[in-house]
């Protein structure tokens, strides 16, 4: 399984951020969870191991988790050392990379896909005073946590600024996996596009891949082809903004700042910044107050945000793009703001209400206006 099938087969219990496997899944944790130890020693230094599905020159998902890892060290300094296994498949070599790190005396593990999920537990249990992180999973125990980012937030604000920068009123969407995470993106997307201009179109083109440039780059083409003069993708390889900058279109990247790669094209990208996080869980086992714990931060929480807008943008649609963002960092705005219809125009969320966290989680619809079916997710 990829790190972003996992909604798929995840199911949210209760009105909080715990979730439960569809089987085989371990206990959770409930209420206060123990201190897993005692604050370290002063002088002793904190070793930290990640692990990466990808390549660190990705640009894309792995990138971003590995510049969190290097703003962690500059925060903390000779308090951690840190050390990563890039390329890592999921499964048995992931169990035998993640209880490598802990056999070398790593005490803070960052597994950082999904399809870590259940080799982290698995080697969690024989390390009990080791203390691991899950990015994207559900399952937790005493020793394991797990993160999330609400990447539905940037994805809005990209919406909004695409709305006013095409001209052919349809907009390309690259798709990896259709699973709830990347739907509830486009449909997000598609809501901040109909704040803007409501007669725009979303056409999503399929890849079935999380990183694959050549593929991403046939996608790019295709949608081009349909006549979209904006893409935006949920892919983690920078082909979409180099075929953008190439047809003189425009383009957002994803997961980290593409603009270096189509400085034309380029209008923003929606970022994952895992910083601060990283550097906050370091400081809780330093501090001895590290426990389990689901989290799922926003832009208020410095988790996901936009990088810097591209002049070309005109200056009042700044402004709107500004004030939205002000307003889902108060919480006085959410990027599934009722009323939502669906493709068939039925009212999935009334007037004065919003999507849920668990609705979220599961989503397995487009929103009004956007073009074609969703596909089943491959196995």
């Amino acid at each position: 399984m990829q790190r972003r099938k996992f909604l798929k087969y995840a199911t949210l219990v209760g009105t909080g951020f715990t979730f439960a496997g569809c089987s085989g899944g371990q206990s959770q944790p409930q209420g206060e969870v123990p201190v897993l130890a005692s604050p370290m020693a002063a002088n002793e230094v904190l070793k930290v191991g990640f692990v990466y599905v990808g390549s660190v020159g990705d640009f894309g998902w792995t990138y971003a988790h590995d510049l969190g890892r290097r703003e962690m060290e500059a925060n903390l300094q000779q308090k951690v050392k840190t050390t990563f296994v890039e390329n890592v498949s999921e499964g048995a070599d992931a169990e035998r990379v993640i209880r490598q790190l802990a056999l070398e005396g790593n005490k803070l593990i960052f597994t950082t896909s999904f399809g870590y999920m259940n080799p982290t537990i698995k080697v969690a249990k024989d390390f009990p005073n080791v203390v691991f992180e899950n990015c994207t999973g559900y399952k937790r125990v005493r020793n394991v946590g797990t993160y999330l980012g609400r990447f539905e937030e940037p994805r809005y604000l990209t919406g909004m600024i695409a709305g006013k920068m095409t001209k052919s009123n349809m907009i390309g969407f690259i798709g990896s996996y259709p699973i709830p995470e990347v739907i509830r993106g486009i449909g997000a997307f598609k809501q901040g596009l109909q704040q803007t201009n409501p007669k725009a179109k979303v056409k999503v083109v399929w890849v079935q891949s999380s990183y694959d440039p050549a593929k991403e780059r046939e996608a790019a083409q295709a949608l081009v082809n349909l006549g979209a003069d904006v893409l935006t993708q949920h892919t983690d390889s920078i082909a979409p903004i180099q075929l953008a900058e190439e047809k003189g279109i425009y383009a957002f990247g994803y997961n980290t700042d593409m603009s270096r790669f189509g400085a034309k094209a380029h209008l923003t990208s929606a970022i994952n910044k895992w910083g601060k996080f990283y550097t906050d869980k370091a400081l809780a086992v330093i501090n001895g107050t590290w426990k389990s714990e689901e989290v799922w931060y926003g832009i208020a929480q410095e988790m996901v945000d936009i990088s810097p807008l591209n002049p070309v943008i005109p200056e009042d649609v700044q402004q709107l793009v500004i004030r939205k963002r002000e307003e889902f960092i108060s919480g006085a705005a959410h990027p599934f703001d009722g009323p939502v219809k669906d493709q068939n125009g039925v009212v999935r969320v009334p007037k004065g209400h919003v999507l849920g966290d668990k609705e979220q989680l599961a989503m397995d619809w487009y929103v009004e206006g956007i073009e074609g079916g969703i596909p089943k997710a491959k196995s």
